[in-house]
């Protein structure tokens, strides 16, 4: 066994040598055609390595990394074949290209060393210029193979990063979800003369419903649905700052109630809160977003309501007698168009009688065949779901919305209150 050695580099567009060293293993049981090929080798800028028998060069590929095999076909021992299936067995990185140096020329001979792993062929006796011209095609194919690891290997690192920084989001959206979920922290609210209970459901880890209902005085309590455009992270933000603007807990926060001179309050009715709502929205915090809202106040002693509709579907009354009647005037979404004039629609509820606020994540549902629930939709499942109590009713409406839909991946959010009037 010897070696010579020159810093050699292939370059894979001209097969060139050109910087770093390139290892070519001669195989060979003759000592005269390795010592030729070996000379041919290095005057050609190549590293290169000679073995006398395929298992003394099996054990130098073992120990070594060599990129090229120069090996005869017929040697005494184990032959040129059968070397380079051992070859391909051995573990390494990278390619290494195998050469077979042979007399033969049947097809069916060259197919077997094809399908032991021989990437090319060489007739005897030698031709310099054309080995030279089939070591340059097969430094082209090792250079790029050893390009396309190294970009496989940038890839698989930068999936890797991704992954970290989606475990990451993914861990911070759940968190978010946590947070978003405290909002509507109550699902069933006890008032005496009404009860009012909640749903909600976001189709991704957060989402932009918000419903919830608050004190007004002693004898009349607010309750609203709201749907901020869009979905994700920036919708569930507004959805918490509007919860703000809602809260019963802090009353000095709440637009529903207008601070006066004197240091008290005085309870906007809802059309005139739409408005305060739409001034805020344009001229203080000047977003891209908008929302739609419904807003009802209802007197615990009467059952008389005052509702505002502003671009939200049209709240529903299930009557004790089970009619279901529509209510709203419309109005133009919060947020869009300046000194927008929502109007106060009147009506009375009686003993036994349910409000419900819902988004339209209920009535834009889409069913497998691509139709929407609607609002008739929407009716023929209440009627359906009728006897049961309000949180029963919430819960089987999403499991019907489910069914419609033919997943239980809905495709927008789902919110929905319902106030039981039993005074």
């Amino acid at each position: 066994m010897s070696q010579g050695s020159k810093p050699v580099k292939q370059d894979h567009l001209s097969g060139e040598t050109v910087g770093a060293p390139a290892r070519v293993l001669v195989v060979d049981d003759s000592r005269a055609q390795r010592q030729l090929l070996a000379m041919y080798l290095r005057r050609w800028g190549y590293e290169v390595f000679e073995s006398a028998s395929a298992e003394e060069a099996l054990a130098l590929c073992s120990a070594m990394r060599i990129e090229v095999v120069i090996s005869d076909w017929m040697m005494t021992g184990m032959t040129g074949v059968e070397f380079c299936k051992r070859f391909r067995a051995l573990p390494r990185e990278g390619y290494g290209y195998f050469i077979l140096l042979t007399s033969k020329s049947e097809k069916s001979e060259i197919a077997d060393g094809l399908e032991a792993g021989a990437d090319d062929f060489v007739p005897k006796p030698v031709s310099s210029e054309e080995l030279r011209a089939r070591l340059r095609a097969g430094m082209r194919i090792i250079s790029m193979q050893a390009e396309l690891v190294e970009k496989n290997r940038v890839v698989a690192q930068t999936l890797e990063e991704l992954q970290r920084l989606y475990d990451s989001l993914d861990r911070d959206l759940v968190e978010a979800r946590k947070l978003q979920q405290t909002l509507v922290r109550d699902r069933f609210r006890d008032f005496g003369r009404a009860t009012v209970s909640l749903m909600i459901r976001s189709s991704g880890h957060v989402g932009g419903d918000l419903v919830g209902c608050f004190q007004l005085d002693d004898r009349r309590i607010a309750a609203y649905s709201v749907d901020v455009s869009g979905h994700g992270v920036a919708s569930a933000m507004m959805t918490a700052r509007l919860a703000g603007y809602l809260s019963g807990s802090s009353p000095e926060q709440n637009l529903a109630f207008q601070a006066m001179p004197d240091g008290g309050r005085m309870v906007r009715p809802p059309a005139r809160l739409m408005m305060e709502f739409n001034r805020m929205m344009l001229e203080e915090l000047q977003v891209e977003q908008y929302f739609t809202m419904a807003y009802a106040e209802v007197d615990l002693l009467s059952g008389d309501v005052r509702l505002a509709q502003a671009g939200h579907p049209h709240p529903v009354v299930l009557r004790s007698d089970g009619r279901l009647e529509r209510v709203g005037s419309g109005g133009m979404p919060v947020g869009l168009i300046p000194d927008a004039v929502y109007d106060d629609t009147h009506f009375t509820l009686h003993r036994g009688d349910r409000l419900f606020l819902m988004s339209d994540g209920i009535t834009e549902c889409p069913g497998e065949g691509g139709f929407e629930l609607g609002e008739d939709g929407l009716k023929r499942m209440l009627v359906r779901l009728a006897d049961l109590d309000s949180p029963a009713l919430l819960e089987a409406l999403v499991w019907d919305l489910a069914r419609h839909a033919g997943t239980d991946r809905l495709p927008d959010d789902v919110s929905g209150l319902i106030l039981d009037f039993r005074s």
